[in-house]
């Protein structure tokens, strides 16, 4: 049989290798890749092989305990963290509570001290209509002074001429005075002040 009847077309089989579809000399880069590891494979030695497994374990296994160490770094931290959260609102409500305390304690003191000016001026008013009540009552309101002086209350009792405070003086009204202009023409009601802060405004009237 001779060789046309083969059905071989010679032209198809020397036809040109095209290099966009087997990259560069016919070769792709994954082949390539997949040459040069086998390449080093194969100049290595068993041992070497060997020892390299074992380093690349070893590196595997300190990080996997660089990432347990940190991971119970974190859950310590973050135990510590709730811990403290805790301590402070218990800190909180204690200190609230012993802060409640001191005042109804402060209260109850007050409220005591003050039965007895009040026992005092239901005395003064007990007796008879004609008796003269006065020195009871002066007895009395000295009685509530000194209590209330012990609870560092004073009262706001400005003369007349002096400046305006808007922060313990209340201006009921301006009216004509002898008193410079825009200065405290009279007095109307005291006001009281525990400390730095004004429990009541004083009343004023505050000359035109």
């Amino acid at each position: 049989m001779s060789d046309n009847d083969v059905g071989v077309d010679e032209s198809a089989a020397e036809a040109p290798v095209d290099e966009e579809d087997a990259g560069t000399d016919g070769v792709s880069e994954d082949e390539e890749g997949f040459e040069s590891l086998e390449a080093r494979i194969a100049e290595a030695t068993t041992d070497e092989l060997a020892a390299e497994v074992r380093t690349l374990r070893e590196r595997a296994a300190t990080a996997e305990r660089r990432i347990e160490e940190q991971d119970a770094a974190i859950d310590e931290l973050e135990s510590k963290l709730k811990r403290k959260q805790a301590d402070f609102q218990n800190y909180k409500q204690r200190t609230e509570r012993q802060q409640e305390e001191l005042r109804e304690r402060a209260t109850e003191d007050l409220v005591e001290r003050l039965l007895d000016v009040r026992d005092n001026l239901s005395r003064a008013l007990s007796q008879d209509a004609d008796a003269d009540i006065r020195p009871g009552v002066e007895s009395t309101l000295e009685e509530f002074d000194r209590i209330l002086d012990e609870e560092n209350v004073t009262a706001i009792e400005p003369d007349a001429g002096d400046a305006v405070d808007p922060q313990r003086h209340e201006v009921m009204l301006r009216v004509d005075s002898e008193q410079p202009e825009d200065t405290i023409a009279e007095l109307y009601r005291p006001g009281y002040e525990m400390g730095e802060k004004v429990l009541r405004p004083a009343q004023i009237t505050v000359s035109e």
